[in-house]
């Protein structure tokens, strides 16, 4: 598998970042804002996260997604593990993300990668997104931010 950096003249896979948040709006407004790194294997994209500068100190991993079918072989392990290097080299203190209060996989798994929670945004799902989400039988609401300190 190897992780690299989207070309400008590359279409982004909208469908694998709508997998992860249901507004292309929000989507197309990052992507124009940050950069995209795509997981391959044989042509084959496998996985895909956003990262942007939200401070000089910090950057945020604004979307990260892993198909279906090619969850749980440790892509999104290696995908987050890369946005951690990538913010180091760029010269950022610190790498940021937030999901949802339902989303409980997730929850874990950022903590599993070393990110510690920061702060609860409550509401923010209701605020920023015109339909209700609902995942693992729970309303999305609430915001979780982590961070990890490079």
């Amino acid at each position: 598998m190897n992780i690299r950096k989207l070309n400008p003249t590359e279409t982004p896979p909208i469908d694998l970042l709508l997998e992860a948040d249901p507004s292309k709006t929000k989507i197309e407004s990052y992507l124009r804002h940050g950069s995209c790194f795509i997981a391959e294997t044989n042509n084959h994209i496998s996985g895909i996260y956003v990262m942007i500068p939200t401070s000089p100190d910090t950057a945020e991993v604004m979307n990260i997604s892993v198909k279906e079918a090619d969850q749980g072989k440790g892509i999104g392990k290696k995908l987050i593990h890369h946005a951690i290097e990538q913010a180091r080299l760029q010269g950022y203190a610190y790498l940021e993300v937030g999901t949802a209060n339902s989303s409980i996989n997730q929850i874990a798994f950022y903590q599993k990668c070393g990110f510690r929670m920061t702060a609860i945004d409550h509401d923010f799902f209701l605020r920023h997104y015109e339909e209700p989400i609902f995942e693992n039988g729970i309303q999305c609401r609430d915001m979780v931010r982590f961070r990890y300190n490079l």
